[in-house]
């Protein structure tokens, strides 16, 4: 009896050692945080970066759809961790930390790719919280996520740490996407829209009439704005790497999903066949991939770019970016406007 009671025991505890061998080793992994990572970009990021031996948290709203696109694409079970969250909810957003904390993974980098993109709107939608939703989810839920994560990186013991957003061309005037005029190009204005709470009425954060398009462009323009103050205000005193990227036209992902059926059949072959700028998701995440991770991509305060005339082994390049979004005074005052509208008091003052 006891000795079968002894064999038991043994065998318990050798089940707890190596369980705690596997753990150790599984946190020796660099982890990242994807956000929108079941699908189009962000999945193939995730991939592509678990290829590179790092620990992915993909911060998604659907586990059953992230959990089945992560087995889809091949990522081994011991290089991902779904968790849920809705950019859309700053209660879901502070959720999503407190599991992440929980977790007990020092973070090594953060990469904000979700995007909701909603061109055929006529009246706006609204968040739970009373924002616009794509302003809510692209801008306010990520500023959010990344002022509450960067505690995170500043305590983690990884020497190399990074905080990645994805931008646009649409969002860029610089570029000839940024100068299309359907429905407007981006432009915050004096942010009146902010300034008056952005609750319903407003739907704009210039305060004007609600367009649906402008609305999700203006959120990418805050996104590269956002890296901008970012760089500014935490990159020297904490070494943290803060950089934006626009991956190439990646003419067929879901983030598509809401536009005309033929749109989503014309641009991909447009893409392709006239502009030669398309850009596989495969391809995008790569190049997401290697703005996290690889060395040459350390420099902090950049807007990193593959162009929009894609040729093979083509590399990156930093970009310039438009008036406004070059705008150190209008990235501050954005800084500031955003704190008030997600609840939270001002971090660092500089």
């Amino acid at each position: 009896m006891y000795r079968v009671r002894y064999a038991i025991l043994n065998s318990v505890n050798a089940t707890l050692r190596l369980e705690t061998k596997v753990k150790m080793a599984d946190f020796n992994q660099p982890t990242v945080i994807v956000t929108g990572a079941s699908s189009g970009v962000g999945l193939y990021a995730a991939k592509a970066l678990a290829k590179k031996g790092w620990h992915v948290v993909m911060a998604c709203r659907n586990l059953e759809k992230s959990e089945r696109a992560a087995k889809e694409v091949g990522m081994s079970p011991d290089h991902y961790t779904v968790m849920h969250l809705d950019l859309a909810s700053l209660s879901s957003v502070r959720n999503f930390v407190q599991t992440f904390r929980d977790s007990g993974r020092p973070l090594t980098s953060l990469v904000c790719n979700a995007a909701v993109y909603l061109p055929l709107l006529k009246d706006p939608e609204y968040s739970e919280d009373g924002y616009e939703i794509s302003v809510a989810t692209n801008h306010l839920g990520h500023f959010l996520l990344c002022h509450l994560l960067l505690e995170d990186l500043k305590n983690s013991p990884a020497g190399d740490k990074r905080l990645i957003i994805l931008g646009t061309v649409t969002a860029n005037r610089k570029e000839l996407g940024g100068k299309i005029p359907i429905p407007a190009p981006p432009d915050l204005g004096d942010m009146a829209g902010f300034e008056q709470g952005f609750k319903a009425p407003i739907a704009m954060i210039d305060g004007k009439q609600f367009k649906s398009g402008k609305a999700y462009k203006d959120s990418k323009l805050c996104n590269m704005l956002c890296t901008r103050e970012l760089h500014r205000r935490y990159h020297e005193s904490t070494g943290i790497t803060f950089n934006s990227l626009y991956p190439g036209c990646v003419a067929d992902t879901p983030l598509f999903r809401n536009h005309f059926a033929a749109f989503r059949t014309i641009f991909p072959w447009f893409q392709k066949n006239i502009t030669g700028g398309y850009v596989s998701q495969d391809l995008a995440g790569e190049r997401v991939a290697m703005v996290v991770a690889d060395p040459e991509f350390k420099q902090s305060g950049y807007h990193w770019s593959w162009g929009n005339r894609q040729q093979q082994g083509r590399e990156a390049f930093v970009q310039e970016l438009s008036a406004e979004g070059s705008d150190d005074a209008k990235a501050k005052r954005l800084w500031e406007l955003s704190e008030r509208l997600v609840g939270i008091a001002s971090m660092v003052s500089t």
